[in-house]
C-alpha cells in the first residue's frame, strides 16, 4: 500500500502552498458532501489530500462540520495517515501561544455530533484507549525538532461543543481538576471516526492563546491571536513540506494496530447485518471483505 497523507486544516490553514500539480476534486459519500472540495497534489512523490475542515471561507462551525463525510472521503481516496491541524487554547502556564502539542488523549464533551459510522444494522465497538497513532506523532515530533519548532509530544485535548468559549468555572475545572493540557472544539469525533476507518491519525494542536482561566486572558487582543495563528500556520506548512523526508513511500502495517482496528470489533451476527448498511460502509469494510 502506498503511503498517502490526508491533511485536515482548521482555523488559519485553508490551503497548502507547498503542494505541486494541484487540483480541487469532488468526493461523494453516502451521507453527503465533506466540508469542501479536497485539494489533491504531491510534495515530491508523496500523495497528499488537503481538506479544509471548516470549508474555504470558514462557513462550518465546530458543531456543523460533517465529520463522518470528511473521514469517509479521505478513506475513499486511499489515505493511510491523517494529520489533523487545529488551533487550541492552553490550559497550562508552560504551554504558551505559538507552541505546538501532539495530542495523544482526549476528553470528549461534545453532544451534537454523529460519532460513529456504525449503528443499527451493523454494530461495532472499536477500542479508543489510544485514539491517536503514536508512531505517526513521533514522525511529526522529529520533524518539529529538525525545524526547531517548540513542540510537545503527548497531551490531553479537552473537546468542548462550542461555538461559545468556556466559562471561567469550566476552564478552571478542565485545568485544575481534569488536568487537561489544551482545549479545542474540533478533534472529536474526528479522531474516533479515523480510528473506525483504520487510518493512522495524529493531532497537531497549535496554541493561539490561554483559555479564560489565565489572569492575562482578558488583556489579549484579537489581533494578537490572529498574529499567533498566522505564525503557527506558517510553521505547520513547513512541517507538512518536510513530510516526504520522514515517511516511507510504502506504508508498513501500523505496529500499534491502527490499520486493523475493526478486527473483532463488529459484533452483529453475520445473518443480522443489514445489507443496505453494509453497502453504505463498503469503503470501510473492504479489507475485511477480502
Amino acid at each position: 500500500m502506498k503511503t498517502c497523507v490526508g491533511i485536515i486544516g482548521g482555523s488559519g490553514l485553508y490551503d497548502l502552498k507547498s503542494l505541486q500539480n494541484t487540483k480541487w476534486i469532488d468526493v461523494t459519500t453516502p451521507w453527503g458532501d465533506p466540508s469542501d472540495q479536497i485539494l489533491a497534489g504531491k510534495i515530491n512523490n508523496l500523495q497528499i489530500y488537503f481538506l479544509p475542515r471548516h470549508g474555504r471561507g470558514h462557513y462550518h462551525s465546530p458543531s456543523t462540520v460533517p465529520y463522518k463525510q470528511n473521514i469517509y472521503a479521505l478513506k475513499k481516496l486511499g489515505v493511510t495517515n491523517i494529520l489533523s491541524v487545529s488551533a487550541c487554547g492552553s490550559l497550562r502556564e508552560d504551554l504558551t501561544p505559538g507552541d505546538f502539542v501532539l495530542v495523544d488523549q482526549f476528553i470528549d464533551r461534545t453532544y451534537l455530533r454523529e460519532k460513529s459510522f456504525f449503528g443499527k444494522g451493523c454494530v461495532a465497538h472499536v477500542s479508543l484507549a489510544h485514539p491517536t497513532c503514536n508512531n505517526f506523532s513521533k514522525v511529526i515530533f522529529e520533524i518539529g525538532k529538525k525545524l526547531e519548532i517548540k513542540i510537545q509530544l503527548g497531551g490531553t485535548y479537552m473537546t468542548m461543543e462550542g461555538p461559545q468559549f468556556s466559562t471561567f468555572a469550566e476552564s478552571k475545572l478542565y485545568k485544575d481538576n481534569w488536568k487537561c493540557d489544551v482545549i479545542g472544539m474540533t478533534n472529536m469525533p474526528e479522531a474516533k471516526l479515523a480510528k473506525e476507518a483504520e487510518i493512522c491519525y495524529t493531532s497537531l494542536s497549535m496554541v493561539t492563546d490561554f483559555d479564560c482561566w489565565h489572569p492575562d486572558h482578558d488583556s489579549v487582543e484579537v489581533s494578537d491571536i490572529i498574529e499567533t495563528l498566522t505564525n503557527n500556520s506558517s510553521k505547520a506548512q513547513r512541517i507538512i513540506e518536510t513530510l516526504p523526508e520522514f515517511l516511507k513511500s510504502n506504508k508498513d502495517p501500523c505496529s500499534l494496530g491502527c490499520n486493523n482496528a475493526l478486527d473483532n470489533a463488529i459484533i452483529t451476527a453475520p445473518e443480522k447485518r443489514d445489507p443496505k448498511v453494509l453497502k453504505t460502509l463498503d469503503v470501510l469494510l473492504q479489507r475485511l471483505n477480502k
